[in-house]
C-alpha cells in the first residue's frame, strides 16, 4: 500500500486529537481501577486461604477429639 497523504478538515482533525486524548485519559482509569482491583482481590484471596487454615484447624481438632473419645470406648 503506497504512503499517500490524507487530507483532513482542521475542525475534524481538532475533535479527532480531542477524542484520542479522551481515549487515553480512559485508558489510564481502567488501567487504575484494574491494579484496585487487583488489590482487592489479592486481599480476598490472603482472606479466603486464612478461612481455609481455620476450617483445616478446626476438622484436626474434631478428628482428634473423636480419636481420643473412640480409643477410650474401646478400653
Amino acid at each position: 500500500m503506497e504512503n499517500v497523504p490524507v487530507f483532513v478538515k482542521i475542525g475534524d482533525y481538532k475533535e479527532i486529537v480531542e477524542i484520542l486524548g479522551l481515549t487515553r485519559e480512559k485508558i489510564s482509569q481502567a488501567r487504575f481501577l484494574l491494579s484496585k482491583i487487583g488489590e482487592i482481590k489479592a486481599q480476598e484471596d490472603a482472606v479466603i486461604a486464612d478461612w481455609a487454615r481455620e476450617i483445616e484447624e478446626v476438622e484436626q481438632r474434631v478428628d482428634d477429639i473423636d480419636k481420643t473419645l473412640v480409643h477410650k470406648q474401646l478400653k
